[in-house]
């Protein structure tokens, strides 16, 4: 039976969460690991839909993101939740509702200009135009995490060679199947 927990990917827009929750949700699955991606985005135009940017609103979108979370890990699934969750009392707010080992928190740490240059989204532009209130890391502050279980820096190293980082940290841990290359 494969452990469960769930790997929270925290940083900029652009650093590169969902891409790496992604390319790593491919691997667990060649190796018969049960997983499921929460991406903030993807919870922003349904479950959380009716929030916000303020800080009150993020609060509430990571609390939600959170106990989604904790329900697929009481159900055996492996989370990959890419949320910027930019404030260190949230992301500490969501630990606390895992046992020991189960919130492994990912920091995907990328400098704010190779985020902005990536720009997927055109959101920094906007921001920067000021068409995008409250948008983290330009009007809203973003704190990264103090003692995360992982620092994964995306603008020194490839996607797979993030992936490899992720990979060897979970087998270390023994959070994968037995045999898993």
């Amino acid at each position: 039976m494969q452990k469960s927990y769930v790997l929270w990917f925290t940083g900029l827009s652009g650093a590169g969460k969902t891409t790496l929750a992604k390319k790593l949700q491919l691997l667990l699955g060649q190796s018969g690991v049960n997983s499921y991606i929460l991406d903030g985005d993807v919870l922003r135009k349904s479950l959380n839909r009716d929030l916000a940017f303020s800080a009150a609103d993020r609060k509430e979108n990571i609390r939600r993101a959170g106990e989604v979370a904790h329900i697929l890990v009481e159900a055996g699934v492996v989370v990959l939740a890419a949320f910027i969750s930019p404030y260190r009392e949230d992301r500490q707010m969501v630990r606390h509702l895992f046992s020991p080992g189960e919130f492994i928190e990912i920091y995907v740490k990328c400098p704010l200009s190779i985020c902005e240059s990536r720009d997927p989204k055109g959101l920094y532009r906007q921001a920067r135009d000021g068409k995008i209130r409250e948008f983290t890391g330009i009007s809203s502050v973003y704190e990264p995490p103090e003692n995360p279980e992982l620092i994964v820096e995306t603008f020194g190293q490839s996607i797979d060679d993030s992936v490899r980082q992720i990979v060897q940290y979970l087998r270390i841990r023994n959070l994968l199947p037995p045999g898993e290359k």
